[in-house]
């Protein structure tokens, strides 16, 4: 679907959508259809239950006297926020394609103080709608397939709206590349083949590093290499490398878990739902996708981007309970689950971030409990730090994008629960507080830097779809994080 911006106008062809505020107050644009249609959408207002509130939609079949195909009008209340903007144009794309249309026009010309930052917010709800992983479909149901081609977006200050739009349609890409990765199958996407894909952002001006199972050998990452020991592919770290800002600049990180399957090991999981074990990827996807969307829109910042790409499958090599790694760190872990992975992976993942870069801070995120899924169901992503700033502004930066954060507490009588008799700490601390001692042992490798972790196996993946997000993979936490660069840590 192509998005562009034009001056104010009513269209001669195509669907044309306008607003209408509470209590049935046509915009000017909703007042001159009407005009020109001899009536017809006060006609429509009055025989229905349509009234303007947010939220509410009605199609009109364009009458004879006007070249449009039909007239959307869509609900304003007393006018929408940046959040209800975008889910406006998801709704109004979902609605066009539901019909066939395939080319539409929305008139932006009341509702909002900044109508010209409106319009590009309408237009990048559109544009996350506009997403659908059919790599694989080879037969579809033409009436279920997507028809709308070009969205034109007319509002005074179109120049202004198309700027905007630009730096969120990068933004958009990055989401995608998130979603793309966290959706393929896992016989496509292992730790080989998600470095490929990682190396591609080196066509953007990500500087691009792989290291194998032999460079990470020596440097002493033997949490991270117990994971992948029982799976035929290799483990890879892939640091990604976004320069905009000065050198001497001190980088910002993030680091990723990446699980590409999760059989659980030889602590294998339950057969049922275990195909869904593709996107356990999820926080090294976010990562990914966050490093395209600041090397997209050119951040004037320095971003680091560290992913842990593993495989954990049952084999006669694979890790067993009762062994003793040594991570990167030189601290020493006794398995007890070999499903309580991911910690695994990020714990050198995180000290090779900390000691190599030395940056301001690192958010490293996860798919990391089932626990999480049971304190927040679906609508948050679990947050724990050890920095009360840093966690302020990543509450601020899911406020902003709708990517919500909740935070849980961090404290010593945690660390309690991963006491070993044989080793430093155990990799699982039991049933209770299952998500903060996950926490309480990642806090371990991250030294005094300032750092976050979020848990986002709740909403990496959606069994629903919503007016911006699919089902499926979601893309989670890159708006949320692209943000947080943007508003907070850019030259």
């Amino acid at each position: 679907m192509r998005v562009s911006f034009a001056s104010l106008s009513l269209p001669k062809s195509g669907a044309v959508i306008v607003g209408v505020k509470k209590d049935k107050t046509l915009t000017p644009a909703a007042k001159e259809l009407d005009k020109l249609s001899g009536g017809a959408v006060k006609r429509a207002l009055s025989s229905g239950r349509f009234t303007g509130a947010k939220g509410q939609a009605l199609e009109i079949v364009a009458p004879s006297g006007l070249g449009n195909s039909r007239i959307l009008l869509v609900g304003m209340g007393k006018g929408l926020n940046v959040l209800e903007q975008q889910a406006l144009g998801g709704r109004i794309l979902a609605r066009l394609n539901s019909v066939g249309e395939t080319a539409a026009t929305l008139i932006v010309d009341d509702g909002a103080e900044d109508l010209a930052a409106a319009a590009a917010q309408i237009a990048y709800g559109a544009r996350l709608k506009n997403y659908r992983y059919d790599r694989y479909r080879t037969k579809e149901d033409a009436s279920k397939k997507p028809t709308l081609r070009t969205l034109a977006i007319r509002v005074d200050g179109f120049a202004k709206a198309r700027r905007a739009f630009a730096m969120y349609d990068k933004v958009a890409d990055g989401v995608f590349f998130t979603r793309d990765l966290v959706s393929a199958p896992p016989n496509d996407l292992y730790p080989e083949s998600f470095a490929a894909e990682a190396k591609k952002l080196s066509e953007l001006g990500v500087k691009v590093e792989v290291l194998g199972e032999k460079q990470m050998a020596r440097l002493g990452m033997g949490s991270l290499l117990g994971v992948g020991q029982g799976s035929r592919r290799e483990s890879r770290l892939v640091v990604m490398r976004w320069n905009g800002a000065a050198r001497n600049k001190q980088p910002v990180a993030f680091v990723g878990k990446g699980v590409t399957f999760d059989t659980g090991g030889i602590s294998l999981k339950p057969a049922q739902g275990m195909e869904e074990m593709k996107w356990d990827m999820g926080g090294a996807g976010t990562v990914s996708g966050l490093m395209k969307s600041v090397a997209g829109r050119k951040a004037k910042a320095n971003v680091v981007g560290v992913i842990g790409l593993v495989e954990n499958m049952p084999d006669g090599n694979a890790q067993r309970p009762g062994d003793i790694v040594t991570s990167m760190s030189g601290q020493t872990i006794e398995i007890i689950n070999t499903d309580a992975e991911g910690r695994l992976v990020l714990a050198d993942a995180l000290w090779y971030t900390q000691d190599r870069f030395k940056p301001q801070f690192m958010v490293d995120l996860a798919t990391l409990t089932g626990a999480i899924i049971i304190s927040l169901g679906h609508e948050h992503a679990g947050l724990f730090s050890n920095n009360d700033a840093l966690s302020a502004n990543l509450l601020a930066a899911g406020e902003a994008t709708g990517e919500k954060l909740w935070r849980f507490p961090l404290a010593k009588e945690y660390d309690k629960m991963l006491e070993s008799a044989a080793a430093d700490m155990k990799n699982i601390g039991g049933r209770p507080a299952g998500s903060i001692t996950a926490a309480q042992f990642l806090q371990r490798f991250v030294n005094k830097t300032p750092w976050a972790h979020l848990d986002i196996a709740a909403v990496a993946w959606s069994s629903k779809e919503k007016d911006t997000v699919p089902k499926g993979g979601t893309g989670f936490g890159v708006r949320l994080l692209d943000n947080l660069v943007n508003e907070y840590y850019e030259d």
